[in-house]
């Protein structure tokens, strides 16, 4: 059997599997790992917060050198099977696609990386450091099951120098050349709510009330139209390096990639600086009343190395004087790796060789993903890269979390290549 058969057949198991979260039952995922490894020879333990929601921890083990984990989650989204064309757990084959929720987010990852390292054990192939498998749980709603709740309780399980994560990998023409990306910084997701503060009453009389929702709405279109101060920040800086050349001023950035393909400015326009959107507001329960409060909430993505403090005073300055409260409701995220590593020189090798004259463009993720828990427990040195060749980007990015989400066998196979020569990469 060839490495993609196997790599399919491991890959339409995971996906008959509904491990759907909320609720969340990725324990019968690894299990079906946990077996799979263990019959190829490699060292297999599974930690669990719940029993239903298990982490997979494999291991091949090396010597002192640098330990590498590849790094995957076994949860997803929920999928309404009415708005499919095929069962979205049936795993099925169809015109050289797999079909199914997860499909690409990120169970394709998942099968590659369990044929990855249990091919390479299958060859004797010893690591200079430790090769790790994770199969985590519960990326996509992160509430303390998954890896966060591993690098805290079980932390030597866990410690790695890189990690190879979901997030980039895409091919892109840009210009006429080719470019592979790779997520090496992804942004802080910090969301805030304002409550605004008014005097209720009752909506027949309008004149004795003081309309908290009203008062919200120039706030709403102020946020949505702020446009903060554009900077260049080392991912930035390398995309533009590997595109352009050189580094245009801030505010030219946009003008300049425009000249190359308008894909390359929707890439990097929300990378220039932090992004407000507006989503969710709540005012009066029923309709004959005046609101005397509206509660406003803002998705807010910031910059790797910025915090909310840092911004707040910004925030007051667009929602202006006023009887409101603003409060930050999270923060994840907001971290980034180096790019001068033995890591990142190998991916930038193999793109070359996989494809020549096709370049490796580092890129920070819009959003966030579990590389964070790694790179601030443990200083890991985490890239995004699943290479993604004979799809269309455009394609695969909206059928992940959508209906009729598939991937390519020419993908999969070409994502067990790569993490292959990535595990011998630091030898």
């Amino acid at each position: 059997m060839s490495l993609q058969d196997e790599a399919v057949g491991l890959l339409q198991q995971l996906l008959r599997l509904n491990t759907v979260n909320p609720p969340g039952n990725e324990t019968i995922a690894a299990e079906l790992l946990r077996d799979y490894l263990e019959a190829n020879g490699v060292e297999v333990e599974l930690y669990s917060r719940t029993p239903e929601r298990a982490n997979l921890v494999a291991r091949l083990r090396g010597g002192d050198g640098p330990s590498l984990c590849f790094l995957s989650h076994t949860d997803t989204v929920v999928a309404e099977p009415d708005e499919w064309s095929r069962d979205p757990w049936s795993g099925d084959l169809a015109d050289d696609h797999i079909w199914g929720r997860g499909a690409l987010d990120m169970k394709n990852q998942v099968a590659a990386s369990a044929v990855a390292i249990a091919s390479l054990a299958r060859e004797g192939f010893k690591p200079p450091g430790d090769l790790i498998f994770v199969a985590a749980a519960d990326e996509e709603v992160g509430k303390n099951f998954g890896l966060q709740w591993l690098c805290e309780e079980h932390p030597d399980a866990v410690r790695v120098d890189y990690a190879i994560n979901e997030g980039g990998g895409e091919r892109v023409e840009l210009g006429g050349n080719a470019y592979y990306l790779c997520a090496t910084a992804e942004k802080m997701t910090a969301p805030f709510r304002v409550i605004v503060h008014g005097r209720s009453g009752h909506a027949s009389m309008p004149g004795i009330a003081d309309n908290a929702l009203v008062k919200t709405a120039p706030m709403i279109e102020r946020l949505a139209a702020y446009r903060p101060e554009p900077s260049i920040g080392p991912e930035v800086a390398g995309f533009l390096d590997a595109v352009l050349g050189e580094h245009p001023a801030p505010a030219d950035v946009l003008s300049r990639l425009a000249a190359v393909d308008q894909l390359a400015v929707e890439t990097i326009e929300p990378l220039l600086s932090f992004t407000l959107s507006p989503t969710m507001i709540e005012a009066s329960e029923r309709r004959n009343v005046v609101p005397g409060t509206c509660e406003l909430v803002v998705d807010r993505r910031l910059l790797p190395g910025q915090t909310p403090e840092d911004v707040e005073p910004i925030m007051r300055q667009i929602l202006g004087d006023g009887d409101y409260e603003l409060e930050t409701l999270e923060r994840f995220g907001g971290t980034r790796s180096t790019l001068d590593t033995p890591l990142w020189t190998a991916i930038s090798d193999w793109v070359s060789e996989t494809e020549p004259g096709a370049k490796l463009a580092p890129l920070c993720c819009a959003g966030f993903t579990d590389s964070h828990w790694l790179r601030e427990a443990f200083g890991t040195v985490a890239y995004g890269f699943f290479p993604l060749r004979t799809m269309d980007v455009e394609l695969a990015s909206r059928l992940i979390h959508s209906a009729d989400e598939r991937t390519h066998v020419d993908d999969l196979r070409l994502g067990v290549e790569f993490l292959r020569a990535a595990a011998r990469s630091l030898a």
